[in-house]
């Protein structure tokens, strides 16, 4: 998916969009949010972790969780760049 196309649907479906960034090797612990969330990945990479194991995301993935879903973040050696979505309930 490119940016258009994702910045296009998430607005279509009542999300509020920002661009960001994390550092190399930034880690997260495990948390959740209070709002629904979607990621497009712009440049690097980053591993989600969730209840059922991680999924590594690249340039052009796209994730989507809803509030409440645990989860952990860890960035490549790289670092990651990418639109967050969110939707609050």
């Amino acid at each position: 998916m490119n940016r258009t196309e994702f910045e296009t649907q998430a607005k279509a479906d009542g999300y509020e969009i920002v661009d960001r960034e994390m550092a190399a090797g930034h880690v997260n612990p495990e948390h959740s949010h209070e709002f629904d969330a979607r990621l497009l990945m712009l440049e690097g990479e980053m591993t989600v972790t969730y209840k059922d194991g991680p999924v590594t995301y690249r340039a052009g993935d796209t994730c989507a969780l809803e509030a409440g879903t645990p989860h952990a973040e860890q960035c490549g050696a790289s670092g990651a760049r990418y639109l967050a979505a969110r939707r609050f309930k």
